[in-house]
């Protein structure tokens, strides 16, 4: 995760990394997908500086 995120996304980021190697998804891939996942939702709530308005 990125400096500077908070502890909800750090929690969510784990959780989701967590959920994909126990069900067995992008195998070798979990960090980094789940990274993606948060970040992308981090900037639709305009989280990050160059946040994406929607």
């Amino acid at each position: 995760m990125p400096t500077g995120s908070s502890p909800k996304r750090e929690r969510e980021y784990k959780e989701i990394e967590q959920k994909f190697e126990k069900e067995h998804r992008y195998p070798g891939r979990e960090k980094e997908v789940a990274a993606r996942i948060v970040n992308k939702q981090r900037a639709e709530h305009g989280e990050t500086k160059s946040s994406k308005s929607k």
